[in-house]
Order: C-alpha cells, then sequence, then structure tokens
C-alpha cells in the first residue's frame, strides 16, 4: 500500500509472502496475508483494472483471516493468459486452476470484488466448490444498465476509441492521468479530503498498471458481457453480497432482486458509499463479513 494509508499500520502487523505460478499460460503473482492461527482461507478476485492492492484496506480489518490475493493476468505483475482469451469464461478457468495449483488443505471461501464477482460467480455456477462466496460491489445487473447512463456512454465510447486507435496510442489514451482522475473523481463519495486524496493516489498508482491496450480493452468487454445475476440459479453456496446504496455501476433496487435469485443468500447494503467499499468503509465490509464467516461450518 501507498505510504499515506490509512490501512498501513493495521496491514503491517499480518505476515505477508509472495509466491508465484503458471496458470494457463500466465505468470501469475500472489500475495498470501497469513497469520499463524488463521482457520479461514479467502481467495480474492479484484476488480477490472485493479490488482491486489485494492483489497488490501479490508484484508488490514481481518487480522485472523488468510487472504490469497492475487493480481489477474494481464494486471498489476501477472502476465497475460496465452491459453485462453481474457474473457469471463477465460477468466474464470483460469481462477478454477489458479485454487487447483494453490493445493489448498480445504476448499477456501472465495471472494470477488466488482468485476471479480462475475468471475467468481461464473466459476461457481461451472462446477466450482467453495466453501462460501462473498461478493463485494457486485455486478448485480448490465454494466450497461447503470445508475448513470451517460457516464456509460461515455466509458463505452472511451474504451472503443482505444481499441480504433493504433496500440500505442490507445495505451496512452487508457493511462491518461485526466482520464483516470475523473473516474476517479466520479467514483469516490466521501467528503474526508485526506481520504479523497489517498484514493486518487491509488487510482493514479494502480489502475494503469497492465499489460497492453488489447488485455484492457478484452477485460472492458468482458465486464460488460455478463453479470453476476445470468449466474445465480447455478450458486448454491452460502453467499454473502455487500453492497452499496450510492453505487454508480448497479443500481441498489438490483442487489435485492439478486439476493433473492441466489437461494440463501444474505445481503448487506452500506450507506452513504458507492462503487468504492474497499476504499471508503473497509471496517464496515471487513464487520460484515466476520458476520457472514462466524454462521459458516468450520474449515
Amino acid at each position: 500500500m501507498s505510504p499515506e494509508s490509512p490501512y498501513a499500520p493495521l496491514l503491517a502487523s499480518i505476515p505477508l509472502t509472495v509466491s508465484e505460478v503458471s496458470v494457463l499460460g500466465s505468470r501469475t503473482r500472489y500475495w498470501v496475508y497469513s497469520p499463524a492461527d488463521a482457520e479461514r482461507t479467502v481467495v480474492i478476485v479484484h476488480g477490472y483494472r485493479g490488482e491486489h492492492h485494492g483489497i488490501e484496506p479490508i484484508i488490514a480489518n481481518l487480522p485472523g483471516v488468510r487472504f490469497v490475493s492475487p493480481d489477474l493476468p494481464g494486471f498489476g505483475e501477472s502476465t497475460p493468459l496465452t491459453e485462453t482469451d481474457h474473457s469471463v469464461a477465460g477468466y474464470s478457468a483460469w481462477l478454477v486452476a489458479f485454487v487447483d495449483a494453490l493445493e489448498l488443505e480445504a476448499a477456501p471461501i472465495v471472494l470477488g470484488h466488482s468485476f471479480g464477482s462475475i468471475v467468481v460467480s461464473h466459476a461457481v455456477a461451472g462446477g466450482m466448490r467453495p466453501l462460501a462466496l462473498i461478493l463485494v460491489n457486485p455486478i448485480a445487473t448490465s454494466g450497461l444498465k447503470g445508475p448513470r447512463q451517460w457516464l456509460t456512454g461515455l466509458t463505452v465510447f472511451y474504451y472503443g476509441l482505444a481499441k480504433k486507435l493504433p496500440a500505442r496510442w490507445g495505451r496512452r489514451l487508457l493511462g491518461s492521468w485526466v482520464i483516470v482522475q475523473l473516474m476517479s473523481s466520479s467514483m469516490a463519495k466521501t467528503k474526508d479530503r485526506a481520504l479523497r486524496r489517498w484514493i486518487h493516489r491509488e487510482h493514479h498508482t494502480y489502475f494503469s498498471r497492465f499489460a497492453s491496450r488489447d488485455v484492457v480493452v478484452e477485460g472492458f468487454a468482458a465486464s460488460i458481457s455478463a453479470d453476476v445475476s445470468e449466474f445465480a440459479a447455478q450458486i448454491t453456496v452460502p453467499t454473502l453480497l455487500v453492497a452499496a446504496r450510492l453505487d454508480d455501476i448497479t443500481p441498489v433496487e438490483a442487489q435485492y432482486d439478486l439476493t433473492e435469485a441466489i437461494a440463501g443468500s444474505t445481503l448487506v447494503v452500506l450507506d452513504d458509499v458507492g462503487h468504492l467499499i474497499h476504499y471508503e468503509v473497509p471496517e464496515l465490509a471487513a464487520s460484515a463479513i466476520t458476520d457472514f464467516l462466524d454462521t459458516l461450518p468450520a474449515s
């Protein structure tokens, strides 16, 4: 995490190891936050254009849980997939193979944030059997049906333009400081100026750590090609949804519909926050996760 992180002291107390494994042609780098007495293991799938740093504030507030947090192929420090494409199905196949490669003693809990919620739901619907599922800011309905349609349309145009431009110029557009700042400013809901500055720094530091223009464009196409509701009927493991009332990507009404569609699932809606639960109110997300973990059988 960056030096200004308000969660750095908590995170520093958790033992950390970094490893790497080859999965479907991707040299996947992953971080294990593992207290010696951890009874639960949670495998994380982060959101689109994010990487493992983004979920660290939640990890910092759950010191008794072992987290395995990889960078998605093509983002952060993980190389792109070569044996499949960067689609929802491709990332889902990667997730299944990645968890298998970990050779865990017991089935883990799987946490998906934003785009990651689509990937993990696809994997579970396809037969993956984690102990439980946690969806933070789940994409409960099509990303093209968000509450702010003008912003959605602008985003689609932006990625379409990046795809049409020569690769060099497309990459420069995708990494534009101005564009990243506009994105960060529109998504942050907190009125805390210091926290907003830190959120913007996080986005400027990590949002453009991608392997190529093509990986980003393929990933965006994947992010708007499906949503969790498509797989809801096939999700039969205990599931927690942590949603935000002010989410600009998924309207909160869709989260209630998704909860009804996933049998036996639990929904926690956080007020006064949008699509950045992991940055703005990680302690509230951690509290909801703790309550959920307490309802699960022992590993």
